[in-house]
Protein backbone atom coordinates (compact mmCIF):
# COMPACT_ATOMS: atom_id res chain seq x y z
CA UNK A 1 0.00 0.00 0.00
CA UNK A 2 1.15 3.38 -0.99
CA UNK A 3 0.90 5.74 2.10
CA UNK A 4 1.23 9.42 1.28
CA UNK A 5 1.29 10.53 4.83
CA UNK A 6 4.52 11.22 6.14
CA UNK A 7 5.33 9.72 9.95
CA UNK A 8 5.80 12.34 12.46
CA UNK A 9 9.33 11.62 14.76
CA UNK A 10 7.69 10.45 17.86
CA UNK A 11 8.63 11.46 21.34
CA UNK A 12 10.56 8.82 23.34
CA UNK A 13 10.95 10.07 27.08
CA UNK A 14 6.72 10.17 28.39
CA UNK A 15 4.89 8.17 26.26
CA UNK A 16 5.70 5.19 28.90
CA UNK A 17 4.88 6.92 31.62
CA UNK A 18 1.94 8.13 30.45
CA UNK A 19 0.08 5.11 29.14
CA UNK A 20 0.43 3.28 32.09
CA UNK A 21 -1.46 5.86 33.99
CA UNK A 22 -4.42 6.23 31.28
CA UNK A 23 -5.02 3.67 29.50
CA UNK A 24 -7.60 4.81 27.24
CA UNK A 25 -8.01 6.21 23.73
CA UNK A 26 -10.84 8.61 24.68
CA UNK A 27 -11.57 11.20 27.01
CA UNK A 28 -13.46 11.23 29.61
CA UNK A 29 -14.82 13.99 30.29
CA UNK A 30 -17.94 15.71 31.48
CA UNK A 31 -19.66 18.09 28.75
CA UNK A 32 -19.54 21.12 29.06
CA UNK A 33 -22.05 23.95 27.87
CA UNK A 34 -21.94 23.91 24.07
CA UNK A 35 -22.42 27.75 23.12
CA UNK A 36 -22.52 28.84 18.88
CA UNK A 37 -20.98 31.99 19.97
CA UNK A 38 -17.19 32.36 18.74
CA UNK A 39 -14.26 33.98 20.95
CA UNK A 40 -13.28 36.76 18.04
CA UNK A 41 -11.24 38.37 20.79
CA UNK A 42 -7.12 38.51 20.58
CA UNK A 43 -5.50 35.37 21.74
CA UNK A 44 -2.99 35.92 24.35
CA UNK A 45 0.49 35.47 23.01
CA UNK A 46 1.76 34.32 26.44
CA UNK A 47 -0.11 32.08 28.32
CA UNK A 48 0.20 31.37 32.01
CA UNK A 49 2.11 27.99 32.75
CA UNK A 50 -0.67 26.58 33.93
CA UNK A 51 -2.89 27.02 31.44
CA UNK A 52 -0.43 26.91 27.85
CA UNK A 53 1.92 23.13 28.12
CA UNK A 54 4.90 23.77 26.12
CA UNK A 55 5.17 23.11 22.21
CA UNK A 56 4.74 19.50 21.01
CA UNK A 57 8.47 17.61 20.56
CA UNK A 58 10.22 20.02 23.11
CA UNK A 59 11.64 17.87 25.73
CA UNK A 60 10.63 18.23 29.49
CA UNK A 61 11.15 15.49 32.16
CA UNK A 62 8.35 12.70 32.45
CA UNK A 63 7.32 14.33 36.15
CA UNK A 64 6.85 17.54 34.69
CA UNK A 65 4.29 15.99 31.96
CA UNK A 66 2.54 14.01 34.75
CA UNK A 67 2.26 16.99 37.10
CA UNK A 68 0.98 18.60 33.90
CA UNK A 69 -1.39 16.25 33.01
CA UNK A 70 -2.79 15.00 36.20
CA UNK A 71 -3.02 18.84 38.09
CA UNK A 72 -6.63 19.00 38.04
CA UNK A 73 -6.84 16.56 40.60
CA UNK A 74 -5.10 18.21 43.70
CA UNK A 75 -7.06 21.64 42.68
CA UNK A 76 -10.68 19.62 42.36
CA UNK A 77 -11.13 20.90 38.86
CA UNK A 78 -12.10 17.97 36.36
CA UNK A 79 -8.59 16.15 35.58
CA UNK A 80 -6.04 16.75 32.79
CA UNK A 81 -6.75 15.34 29.64
CA UNK A 82 -4.56 12.89 27.57
CA UNK A 83 -4.01 15.19 24.54
CA UNK A 84 -1.23 13.64 22.22
CA UNK A 85 1.45 15.91 21.40
CA UNK A 86 2.02 14.67 17.56
CA UNK A 87 -0.07 12.96 15.26
CA UNK A 88 0.03 11.72 11.62
CA UNK A 89 -3.68 13.01 11.27
CA UNK A 90 -5.79 15.43 12.95
CA UNK A 91 -9.47 15.21 12.45
CA UNK A 92 -11.57 18.65 13.43
CA UNK A 93 -14.55 17.56 14.16
CA UNK A 94 -15.99 13.71 15.59
CA UNK A 95 -19.25 13.51 14.28
CA UNK A 96 -20.16 11.41 11.17
CA UNK A 97 -18.18 13.20 8.76
CA UNK A 98 -15.24 13.17 11.14
CA UNK A 99 -15.82 9.76 12.63
CA UNK A 100 -16.07 7.83 8.84
CA UNK A 101 -13.24 9.83 8.00
CA UNK A 102 -11.12 8.53 11.20
CA UNK A 103 -12.59 5.08 10.01
CA UNK A 104 -11.24 4.49 6.63
CA UNK A 105 -8.10 5.83 7.39
CA UNK A 106 -7.64 3.39 9.97
CA UNK A 107 -9.60 0.46 8.65
CA UNK A 108 -6.86 0.38 5.70
CA UNK A 109 -3.73 -0.11 8.13
CA UNK A 110 -4.73 0.39 11.82
CA UNK A 111 -1.20 0.52 13.56
CA UNK A 112 0.08 2.68 10.55
CA UNK A 113 -1.11 5.69 10.98
CA UNK A 114 -1.76 8.13 14.14
CA UNK A 115 -5.30 9.29 13.88
CA UNK A 116 -5.96 12.24 16.49
CA UNK A 117 -9.98 13.65 16.30
CA UNK A 118 -11.19 16.70 18.42
CA UNK A 119 -14.94 17.25 19.09
CA UNK A 120 -15.89 19.41 21.44
CA UNK A 121 -19.36 18.16 22.46
CA UNK A 122 -18.18 13.93 23.11
CA UNK A 123 -22.02 13.50 23.50
CA UNK A 124 -23.50 15.10 20.58
CA UNK A 125 -25.88 16.80 21.71
CA UNK A 126 -25.86 19.44 19.24
CA UNK A 127 -24.67 17.73 16.20
CA UNK A 128 -26.31 18.18 12.87
CA UNK A 129 -26.48 14.48 11.72
CA UNK A 130 -27.80 13.52 15.86
CA UNK A 131 -30.71 16.31 14.88
CA UNK A 132 -31.66 15.70 11.80
CA UNK A 133 -34.59 13.59 10.17
CA UNK A 134 -31.93 11.14 9.72
CA UNK A 135 -33.06 9.91 5.80
CA UNK A 136 -31.31 8.69 2.89
CA UNK A 137 -32.12 9.26 -0.80
CA UNK A 138 -30.47 8.26 -4.32
CA UNK A 139 -33.04 10.45 -5.89
CA UNK A 140 -30.83 13.35 -6.83
CA UNK A 141 -30.44 15.41 -10.38
CA UNK A 142 -26.04 15.38 -9.64
CA UNK A 143 -25.19 11.81 -10.81
CA UNK A 144 -21.75 11.92 -7.81
CA UNK A 145 -24.70 12.85 -5.21
CA UNK A 146 -26.50 9.26 -6.37
CA UNK A 147 -23.65 7.49 -5.97
CA UNK A 148 -22.56 8.79 -2.91
CA UNK A 149 -26.13 7.66 -1.44
CA UNK A 150 -26.11 4.45 -3.11
CA UNK A 151 -22.54 3.55 -1.57
CA UNK A 152 -23.61 4.86 2.06
CA UNK A 153 -27.14 2.26 2.11
CA UNK A 154 -24.89 -0.30 0.51
CA UNK A 155 -22.45 0.13 3.28
CA UNK A 156 -25.54 -0.03 6.05
CA UNK A 157 -26.48 -3.16 4.84
CA UNK A 158 -23.34 -4.88 5.61
CA UNK A 159 -23.34 -2.89 8.35
CA UNK A 160 -22.07 -5.13 11.24
CA UNK A 161 -19.45 -6.86 9.16
CA UNK A 162 -17.80 -3.31 8.65
CA UNK A 163 -18.30 -1.83 12.30
CA UNK A 164 -18.82 -4.71 14.91
CA UNK A 165 -16.67 -4.64 17.52
CA UNK A 166 -15.37 -7.84 19.62
CA UNK A 167 -17.26 -7.72 23.14
CA UNK A 168 -19.91 -5.58 21.98
CA UNK A 169 -23.27 -5.75 20.21
CA UNK A 170 -23.43 -6.23 16.87
CA UNK A 171 -24.87 -2.44 15.53
CA UNK A 172 -27.96 -1.84 13.94
CA UNK A 173 -28.90 1.50 12.59
CA UNK A 174 -32.43 0.39 12.37
CA UNK A 175 -33.17 1.28 8.82
CA UNK A 176 -36.19 1.78 7.38
CA UNK A 177 -36.59 0.54 3.58
CA UNK A 178 -39.64 2.64 2.97
CA UNK A 179 -38.28 5.06 0.11
CA UNK A 180 -38.34 8.29 -0.83
CA UNK A 181 -41.51 9.81 -2.61
CA UNK A 182 -40.99 13.46 -4.92
CA UNK A 183 -43.91 14.62 -5.96
CA UNK A 184 -43.91 16.96 -8.91
CA UNK A 185 -46.45 19.65 -10.44
CA UNK A 186 -46.65 19.63 -14.71
CA UNK A 187 -43.92 22.49 -14.93
CA UNK A 188 -41.48 20.01 -13.05
CA UNK A 189 -42.32 16.46 -14.52
CA UNK A 190 -39.77 16.58 -17.35
CA UNK A 191 -37.11 17.16 -14.42
CA UNK A 192 -38.31 14.37 -12.72
CA UNK A 193 -38.12 11.79 -15.23
CA UNK A 194 -34.51 13.10 -16.28
CA UNK A 195 -33.73 12.36 -12.75
CA UNK A 196 -35.12 8.79 -12.63
CA UNK A 197 -33.42 7.92 -15.96
CA UNK A 198 -29.97 8.56 -14.99
CA UNK A 199 -30.65 7.47 -11.17
CA UNK A 200 -31.56 3.93 -12.92
CA UNK A 201 -28.33 4.27 -15.35
CA UNK A 202 -26.37 4.24 -12.00
CA UNK A 203 -28.22 1.21 -10.30
CA UNK A 204 -30.74 3.66 -8.30
CA UNK A 205 -33.77 1.09 -8.28
CA UNK A 206 -36.06 4.51 -8.69
CA UNK A 207 -39.48 4.45 -11.01
CA UNK A 208 -41.56 7.15 -12.31
CA UNK A 209 -45.48 6.61 -11.37
CA UNK A 210 -47.89 8.23 -13.43
CA UNK A 211 -50.78 10.28 -11.23
CA UNK A 212 -53.34 7.52 -12.15
CA UNK A 213 -50.49 5.10 -10.50
CA UNK A 214 -49.88 7.28 -7.20
CA UNK A 215 -53.40 7.57 -6.72
CA UNK A 216 -53.85 3.63 -6.55
CA UNK A 217 -50.54 2.83 -5.11
CA UNK A 218 -51.20 6.10 -2.19
CA UNK A 219 -55.34 6.72 -2.10
CA UNK A 220 -54.44 9.05 0.89
CA UNK A 221 -52.61 11.00 -1.14
CA UNK A 222 -54.37 14.27 -2.51
CA UNK A 223 -53.23 14.77 -6.12
CA UNK A 224 -54.54 18.13 -6.82
CA UNK A 225 -51.63 20.21 -8.91
CA UNK A 226 -49.43 16.64 -9.42
CA UNK A 227 -48.75 15.47 -12.12
CA UNK A 228 -46.13 12.60 -11.10
CA UNK A 229 -43.83 11.28 -8.82
CA UNK A 230 -40.47 8.82 -8.34
CA UNK A 231 -40.32 6.92 -5.87
CA UNK A 232 -36.65 4.51 -4.46
CA UNK A 233 -38.41 1.06 -4.08
CA UNK A 234 -34.38 -0.06 -2.43
CA UNK A 235 -31.69 1.69 -0.40
CA UNK A 236 -34.06 4.37 0.48
CA UNK A 237 -35.67 5.92 3.59
CA UNK A 238 -34.29 6.20 7.36
CA UNK A 239 -32.18 5.47 9.79
CA UNK A 240 -31.06 6.29 13.54
CA UNK A 241 -27.81 8.37 13.39
CA UNK A 242 -26.93 7.97 16.95
CA UNK A 243 -26.27 4.33 15.83
CA UNK A 244 -24.17 5.13 12.68
CA UNK A 245 -22.06 7.81 14.57
CA UNK A 246 -21.63 5.46 17.88
CA UNK A 247 -20.57 2.32 15.88
CA UNK A 248 -18.20 4.40 13.96
CA UNK A 249 -16.69 5.96 17.16
CA UNK A 250 -16.78 2.29 18.80
CA UNK A 251 -14.75 1.19 15.66
CA UNK A 252 -12.55 3.79 15.78
CA UNK A 253 -11.58 3.08 19.26
CA UNK A 254 -11.00 -0.48 19.05
CA UNK A 255 -8.27 0.82 15.91
CA UNK A 256 -6.59 2.88 17.90
CA UNK A 257 -8.14 6.36 17.12
CA UNK A 258 -7.88 9.14 19.88
CA UNK A 259 -10.94 10.93 20.67
CA UNK A 260 -10.40 14.43 22.52
CA UNK A 261 -13.02 16.58 23.90
CA UNK A 262 -11.77 19.63 23.67
CA UNK A 263 -11.33 22.91 20.94
CA UNK A 264 -9.03 23.65 18.34
CA UNK A 265 -8.30 27.19 19.09
CA UNK A 266 -5.51 28.31 16.39
CA UNK A 267 -3.52 26.88 13.88
CA UNK A 268 0.66 27.30 13.55
CA UNK A 269 2.33 27.38 10.05
CA UNK A 270 6.19 27.41 9.06
CA UNK A 271 7.55 28.65 5.76
CA UNK A 272 8.73 25.91 3.18
CA UNK A 273 11.82 25.75 1.01
CA UNK A 274 9.48 26.30 -2.01
CA UNK A 275 8.76 29.39 -0.09
CA UNK A 276 4.95 28.45 0.29
CA UNK A 277 3.63 28.02 4.13
CA UNK A 278 2.33 25.00 5.35
CA UNK A 279 0.47 23.88 8.71
CA UNK A 280 2.49 22.43 10.96
CA UNK A 281 1.06 22.59 14.11
CA UNK A 282 -2.63 23.47 16.30
CA UNK A 283 -3.33 24.30 19.81
CA UNK A 284 -6.27 22.44 21.40
CA UNK A 285 -7.82 23.92 24.64
CA UNK A 286 -9.50 21.34 26.91
CA UNK A 287 -12.53 21.83 29.52
CA UNK A 288 -10.40 22.59 32.14
CA UNK A 289 -8.71 25.52 30.05
CA UNK A 290 -5.33 23.75 29.13
CA UNK A 291 -3.69 24.52 26.28
CA UNK A 292 -2.37 21.34 23.84
CA UNK A 293 -0.13 22.21 20.79
CA UNK A 294 -0.42 19.08 18.93
CA UNK A 295 1.83 18.81 15.73
CA UNK A 296 0.43 17.01 12.68
CA UNK A 297 1.70 16.38 9.00
CA UNK A 298 -2.57 16.63 7.89
CA UNK A 299 -5.47 18.55 9.03
CA UNK A 300 -8.87 17.58 7.94
CA UNK A 301 -11.87 20.21 8.44
CA UNK A 302 -14.73 18.22 9.39
CA UNK A 303 -16.29 21.25 12.16
CA UNK A 304 -19.58 20.86 10.14
CA UNK A 305 -21.55 24.43 10.58
CA UNK A 306 -18.58 25.66 11.99
CA UNK A 307 -16.12 24.91 9.23
CA UNK A 308 -15.63 28.01 8.34
CA UNK A 309 -14.13 29.16 11.79
CA UNK A 310 -11.57 26.40 11.52
CA UNK A 311 -10.87 27.65 7.60
CA UNK A 312 -10.04 31.30 9.24
CA UNK A 313 -7.74 29.77 11.62
CA UNK A 314 -5.40 28.70 8.66
CA UNK A 315 -5.91 32.19 6.67
CA UNK A 316 -8.40 30.96 4.44
CA UNK A 317 -10.39 33.99 3.26
CA UNK A 318 -8.12 36.46 5.56
CA UNK A 319 -5.18 36.62 2.96
CA UNK A 320 -4.40 37.44 -0.77
CA UNK A 321 -4.92 35.67 -4.05
CA UNK A 322 -6.42 32.17 -3.20
CA UNK A 323 -6.44 32.57 0.27
CA UNK A 324 -8.53 35.41 -0.30
CA UNK A 325 -11.36 33.03 -1.27
CA UNK A 326 -12.93 32.16 1.76
CA UNK A 327 -15.21 28.74 3.05
CA UNK A 328 -18.67 29.75 1.63
CA UNK A 329 -20.31 27.49 4.72
CA UNK A 330 -22.33 28.76 7.70
CA UNK A 331 -24.81 27.31 10.17
CA UNK A 332 -28.21 27.71 8.95
CA UNK A 333 -31.15 26.68 11.07
CA UNK A 334 -33.73 23.99 10.37
CA UNK A 335 -36.68 22.94 12.77
CA UNK A 336 -37.92 18.93 13.22
CA UNK A 337 -41.32 18.47 14.22
CA UNK A 338 -43.08 15.81 15.69
CA UNK A 339 -47.12 15.47 14.91
CA UNK A 340 -49.74 12.58 15.98
CA UNK A 341 -52.31 11.61 13.66
CA UNK A 342 -53.51 8.05 14.35
CA UNK A 343 -55.78 7.67 11.67
CA UNK A 344 -52.85 8.67 9.45
CA UNK A 345 -50.92 6.66 6.48
CA UNK A 346 -48.87 3.48 8.27
CA UNK A 347 -46.74 0.89 6.64
CA UNK A 348 -47.24 2.53 2.93
CA UNK A 349 -45.99 5.82 3.98
CA UNK A 350 -42.45 7.02 2.50
CA UNK A 351 -40.24 9.68 2.82
CA UNK A 352 -42.76 12.28 1.18
CA UNK A 353 -41.27 15.31 -0.65
CA UNK A 354 -44.11 17.63 -1.29
CA UNK A 355 -43.35 20.06 -4.34
CA UNK A 356 -43.94 23.03 -2.05
CA UNK A 357 -40.70 21.91 0.43
CA UNK A 358 -42.52 20.18 3.35
CA UNK A 359 -42.22 16.95 3.89
CA UNK A 360 -43.19 13.98 6.12
CA UNK A 361 -42.13 10.62 6.80
CA UNK A 362 -43.72 8.11 9.54
CA UNK A 363 -42.09 7.68 13.09
CA UNK A 364 -42.69 4.32 14.33
CA UNK A 365 -46.37 2.48 14.63
CA UNK A 366 -48.27 4.91 16.79
CA UNK A 367 -49.15 7.52 14.27
CA UNK A 368 -46.26 9.47 14.80
CA UNK A 369 -44.95 11.70 12.34
CA UNK A 370 -41.92 13.66 11.38
CA UNK A 371 -42.33 16.69 9.38
CA UNK A 372 -40.63 19.99 8.39
CA UNK A 373 -40.06 22.88 5.53
CA UNK A 374 -36.74 24.42 4.41
CA UNK A 375 -37.90 28.50 5.21
CA UNK A 376 -37.05 30.59 2.15
CA UNK A 377 -34.13 33.44 3.05
CA UNK A 378 -36.57 35.72 4.22
CA UNK A 379 -37.78 33.44 6.79
CA UNK A 380 -34.10 32.50 7.56
CA UNK A 381 -34.31 31.92 11.94
CA UNK A 382 -31.76 33.24 14.07
CA UNK A 383 -28.69 30.33 14.60
CA UNK A 384 -27.96 32.82 17.74
CA UNK A 385 -29.66 29.62 19.80
CA UNK A 386 -31.17 26.43 19.29
CA UNK A 387 -35.26 28.11 20.04
CA UNK A 388 -37.59 26.10 18.18
CA UNK A 389 -40.38 28.60 16.13
CA UNK A 390 -43.54 26.74 16.38
CA UNK A 391 -45.34 29.62 14.27
CA UNK A 392 -43.47 28.37 11.34
CA UNK A 393 -45.23 25.10 12.30
CA UNK A 394 -48.52 26.34 12.23
CA UNK A 395 -48.49 29.07 9.34
CA UNK A 396 -45.87 26.72 6.91
CA UNK A 397 -45.05 23.22 7.47
CA UNK A 398 -48.84 22.25 9.15
CA UNK A 399 -51.10 23.75 6.27
CA UNK A 400 -48.79 22.38 3.38
CA UNK A 401 -49.02 19.32 4.71
CA UNK A 402 -52.23 18.74 5.50
CA UNK A 403 -53.26 19.90 1.91
CA UNK A 404 -51.46 17.16 0.73
CA UNK A 405 -52.60 14.46 3.33
CA UNK A 406 -56.01 15.97 4.70
CA UNK A 407 -56.19 13.41 7.22
CA UNK A 408 -53.35 15.79 8.98
CA UNK A 409 -55.95 18.14 9.35
CA UNK A 410 -56.90 16.36 12.28
CA UNK A 411 -53.18 16.12 13.48
CA UNK A 412 -51.54 17.34 16.81
CA UNK A 413 -48.03 18.66 17.33
CA UNK A 414 -46.71 16.63 19.80
CA UNK A 415 -42.61 18.12 19.92
CA UNK A 416 -40.04 19.58 18.52
CA UNK A 417 -36.37 20.45 17.82
CA UNK A 418 -33.60 22.61 16.17
CA UNK A 419 -30.67 21.73 14.72
CA UNK A 420 -28.12 23.41 12.18
CA UNK A 421 -27.07 22.22 8.76
CA UNK A 422 -23.27 23.32 7.61
CA UNK A 423 -24.92 25.10 4.27
CA UNK A 424 -22.82 25.94 1.71
CA UNK A 425 -24.10 29.03 0.54
CA UNK A 426 -22.10 29.08 -3.18
CA UNK A 427 -23.76 26.10 -4.19
CA UNK A 428 -25.52 23.71 -1.49
CA UNK A 429 -22.81 21.22 -2.43
CA UNK A 430 -20.22 19.20 -0.95
CA UNK A 431 -16.69 20.72 -0.17
CA UNK A 432 -14.28 18.57 -0.44
CA UNK A 433 -10.30 17.80 -1.04
CA UNK A 434 -6.75 19.61 -0.12
CA UNK A 435 -6.56 23.60 -0.61
CA UNK A 436 -5.31 24.76 -3.30
CA UNK A 437 -2.52 26.83 -1.17
CA UNK A 438 -2.38 24.54 1.91
CA UNK A 439 -2.23 21.05 0.51
CA UNK A 440 -2.02 19.31 4.07
CA UNK A 441 -5.57 20.97 4.77
CA UNK A 442 -8.09 19.12 3.44
CA UNK A 443 -12.03 19.88 2.76
CA UNK A 444 -14.77 17.58 3.94
CA UNK A 445 -17.66 20.53 4.25
CA UNK A 446 -20.71 21.91 3.07
CA UNK A 447 -23.17 19.20 2.71
CA UNK A 448 -26.54 21.61 3.40
CA UNK A 449 -28.55 18.99 5.23
CA UNK A 450 -26.73 15.59 2.71
CA UNK A 451 -23.91 14.46 5.59
CA UNK A 452 -25.48 11.59 6.99
CA UNK A 453 -26.37 10.11 3.70
CA UNK A 454 -23.11 10.88 2.20
CA UNK A 455 -21.15 10.62 5.14
CA UNK A 456 -19.65 6.75 4.84
CA UNK A 457 -18.99 7.86 1.33
CA UNK A 458 -17.18 11.11 2.13
CA UNK A 459 -15.06 10.07 4.72
CA UNK A 460 -14.03 6.58 1.97
CA UNK A 461 -13.19 9.55 -0.73
CA UNK A 462 -10.53 11.39 1.65
CA UNK A 463 -9.39 7.67 2.69
CA UNK A 464 -8.19 7.28 -1.39
CA UNK A 465 -6.88 11.27 -1.66
CA UNK A 466 -4.72 10.84 1.50
CA UNK A 467 -3.54 6.72 1.00
CA UNK A 468 -3.83 6.72 -2.70
CA UNK A 469 -2.88 10.09 -4.32
CA UNK A 470 -6.71 10.06 -6.05
CA UNK A 471 -10.02 8.76 -6.14
CA UNK A 472 -10.11 4.85 -6.78
CA UNK A 473 -14.33 4.75 -6.32
CA UNK A 474 -16.70 8.01 -7.21
CA UNK A 475 -14.45 11.06 -8.63
CA UNK A 476 -14.96 13.73 -6.59
CA UNK A 477 -13.25 16.45 -8.36
CA UNK A 478 -16.24 18.79 -9.15
CA UNK A 479 -16.76 19.47 -5.69
CA UNK A 480 -12.89 20.78 -4.65
CA UNK A 481 -12.47 24.00 -3.47
CA UNK A 482 -10.93 24.92 -6.82
CA UNK A 483 -14.79 25.70 -8.01
CA UNK A 484 -15.03 28.52 -5.93
CA UNK A 485 -11.73 30.32 -7.14
CA UNK A 486 -13.54 30.10 -10.96
CA UNK A 487 -16.84 30.67 -9.68
CA UNK A 488 -17.92 26.96 -11.81
CA UNK A 489 -21.19 26.31 -9.29
CA UNK A 490 -22.52 22.65 -8.99
CA UNK A 491 -26.30 22.87 -9.38
CA UNK A 492 -28.17 20.56 -7.62
CA UNK A 493 -32.19 20.42 -7.87
CA UNK A 494 -33.08 17.70 -5.70
CA UNK A 495 -31.88 20.06 -2.42
CA UNK A 496 -34.53 19.45 0.10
Amino acid sequence: MQNMIPKCSRLKSLNGVVSSLIQTNTVQLTARRFSTERDDGPRKEHMDDEKRVPAAGKYRSAWKILHEEMEGIKTMKPPGTKVPREADVLIVGGGVIGSSVAYWIKQRNPKGSNVVVVERDPVYTRASSMLSAGGIRQQFSVPENVQLSMFTSQFLRNIKEHLTVIHESPPDVQFNHQGYLFLAPPRDAEQLAANVHMQRELGAKTVLLTKHQLGTRFPWLNLDGIECGSLGLEGEGWFDPWSLVRALQQKNLSMGTTYVHGDLISLEKEKMSTGRDQLVSGVIRVMNGQEFEVKFSLIINCAGPWAADVAEMAGIGQGEDILAVPLPVAPRKRFVYVSHCPEGPMLDCPFVIDPSGAYFRREGFGGHYICGSSPTEDQEPDVANFEVDYDFYDEVVWPRIARRVPVFNHSKLKSAWAGFYDYNTFDQNLVIGPHPYYKNFFFANGLSGHGLQHSLAVGRGIMELVLDGGYQTINLHKFHFDRLLTQTAVREQGIV
